[in-house]
């Protein structure tokens, strides 16, 4: 089954938690959102794949790839996500994500990334969870450590993979 196709079945219910929502890309708004408007602080350029590229992804492979908007309470976008299938070694669900520059320090990227979680077990609660980060990137790093997430012995290119 994809993963589309898996997220398609998760009640709607599970995809907010009253601090953060997360939703599907679906209008031209959350479009420009993601690719212009959702900006990364300067620091992280060198650290974070832009929306764009996990866009792209999107269009080329859209059964494994599903583009979404990171929402406030009031459903102000504040960042953006994509649910991917991990391209690594083993089957895994993975995703990729940002908080606007303007919206970092808020708690925002730990919400969605606990909802991330709970939206990809409700998927499907046996398929394990991969991430990413580079080495550079121990913010990353201590946000998935947090989240029960350990480092894995494998690599992604140069980046350390961690495990749920």
């Amino acid at each position: 089954m994809s993963l589309r196709s898996a997220l398609e079945r998760v009640d709607r219910a599970l995809w907010s938690d009253g601090r953060v929502c997360i939703r599907p890309m679906a209008t031209q708004d959350d479009l420009v959102y993601a690719g212009f408007d959702c900006r990364l602080a300067e620091e992280q350029k060198e650290l974070v794949n832009p929306a764009w590229f996990s866009i792209g992804r999107a269009y080329l492979f859209p059964e494994d790839n599903v583009p979404c908007i990171i929402c406030d309470a009031q459903g102000t976008p504040v960042g953006f996500i994509s649910f991917c299938k991990w391209l690594g070694e083993g089957d895994a669900y993975s995703w990729s994500f940002l908080i606007d520059r303007e919206r970092q320090g808020n708690g925002y990227g730990r919400a969605a990334a606990m909802l991330a979680v709970r939206i990809l077990k409700a998927a499907d609660p046996d398929m394990p969870l991969k991430l990413a980060a580079e080495q550079r990137n121990e913010k990353a790093q201590r946000l998935y450590t947090s989240l029960g997430f350990r480092l894995l012995p494998e690599r992604d290119g140069d980046d350390l993979v961690f495990g749920l």
